[in-house]
């Protein structure tokens, strides 16, 4: 019953745990004196992709069944809580830009900064190029990307249905949101989850972060939601990850408000010359790297996945492949000025979840097991569709089925 006490325990510290988190606590029936939550974590809140991930937001983004919901719930939270400068929410442009890279002469980026002496632009924009520009569709003001590489363009999204968030300005800031309103966030590793032989969640035990003690807390809900590391949580889950890296530039000028996908011809040569890493490195003919411009002159720039590395331990256990960075970063600067001549902040990796089921992910519900829910496999779409699910999770504990949204194809026992 909804009047029952409930010890509610959700296992992950990442997008989906925390707007779990939150929503639970926005949710009518969530009464504090009676409804204890608790959100573990093994490592830190937004440690892996929800941290390190693009932010897009689009309503043509998947699966179609969750996604008008959440991404309605996106602009609510923002409105609510000044999402705007609290974690960079803003509607965006999208588009689609082939164009064929330059040879790189960047300097070394080893150390993110651009190396001393004079960088000359090989492509100025005079009005034989801008006419090229023109002649491919590319919006005036989308005028980061070097005129003579452009091939073609076109919109996948506008204002209206597509935007972006800072992955891990939001993450955490609905992580303490929750806290505000009674969630208790421990870090800590989760060691097992008594099920009482399959008919119904018991209790929870897991190992604190900082004394490594083993500690055992009851539980009536438990919500897993710990993106890849699911099936170390919950072994039956069909849960698996992908490596997948990213980088961060502050471009030599400021970028205008645009999402792009990029498919980029290489020339036969490229990365010759490069002095990083150069007996490494080997070069698709084409490539296809993804550039988010963000607020306050950032651009997010991620490449291709991979399954190189075994998914490790904990979020602090993933290792970052820096010639795959470089590749991003030499891969977007054949093709933009402004990111071949800024600087390189961040290099990063991190895993997402995927689905290994023929219907695909996310799995969001009911696991068979009596008060056992779970969240996750949300693939590169985990902070679009963290507060759809969020707000799906806590009905789920509170009403006992999802009400916000149809979501029988996303029922994880039919994988289970």
């Amino acid at each position: 019953m909804a009047s029952d006490q409930k010890e509610i325990v959700i296992i992950g510290g990442g997008i989906i745990g925390c707007t779990s988190a939150y929503f639970l606590t926005r949710h009518p029936t969530y009464d504090p004196s009676k409804h204890k939550i608790t959100l573990l974590e093994a490592s830190k809140i937004a440690g892996g992709a929800s941290g390190k991930a693009g932010g897009l937001l689009a309503l043509w983004a998947y699966p179609s069944n969750i996604v008008p919901l959440s991404y309605r719930l996106h602009a609510q939270l923002a409105k609510e809580h000044d999402g705007e400068s609290r974690w960079g929410y803003r509607r965006i442009h999208c588009g689609q830009l082939a164009a064929k890279g330059r040879p790189n002469e960047k300097k070394d980026t080893l150390e993110g900064k651009p190396s001393n002496g004079e960088s000359v632009s090989l492509n100025k924009r005079d009005g034989k190029a801008l006419g090229k520009v023109t002649a491919a569709g590319l919006p005036k003001d989308l005028n980061w990307f070097a005129p003579e590489s452009v091939r073609s363009y076109y919109e996948m999204g506008d204002p209206d249905t597509t935007a972006q968030v800072h992955p891990y300005q939001f993450t955490t800031a609905m992580a303490e949101l929750a806290a505000q309103k009674g969630v208790n966030v421990i870090l800590g590793s989760v060691t097992s989850i008594d099920t009482t032989n399959g008919s119904g969640v018991k209790s929870v035990t897991y190992e604190d972060k900082a004394t490594k003690t083993s500690h055992t807390i009851p539980a009536t809900d438990v919500i897993v939601s710990a993106g890849p590391w699911t099936q170390r949580v919950y072994p039956p889950a069909p849960i698996s990850g992908m490596r997948a890296h990213s980088v961060t530039i502050t471009p030599s000028k400021p970028i205008s408000a645009y999402a792009i996908f990029t498919e980029i011809s290489l020339p036969p040569d490229f990365g010759n010359k490069d002095t990083f890493l150069k007996s490494k490195r080997v070069h698709q003919k084409t490539v296809t790297p993804e550039i988010y411009a963000r607020p306050n002159n950032e651009a997010y720039a991620c490449g291709e996945g991979d399954h190189l590395v075994p998914l490790p331990k904990t979020t602090e256990d993933v290792e970052t492949d820096l010639a795959r960075c470089q590749d991003i970063i030499d891969y977007v600067s054949s093709v933009s000025d402004e990111l071949r001549d800024g600087e390189v902040t961040v290099r990063q990796a991190c895993y997402l979840p995927n689905v290994e089921a023929v219907s695909g992910g996310p799995l969001i519900g009911p696991t068979g097991v009596m008060g056992l829910l779970l969240a996750a496999g949300h693939t590169c779409w985990g902070i679009q569709n963290g507060p759809g699910t969020g707000k799906l999770i806590s009905e789920f504990v509170f009403d006992g089925k999802a009400k916000s949204a149809s979501i029988g194809s996303l029922d994880p026992r039919k994988v289970l």
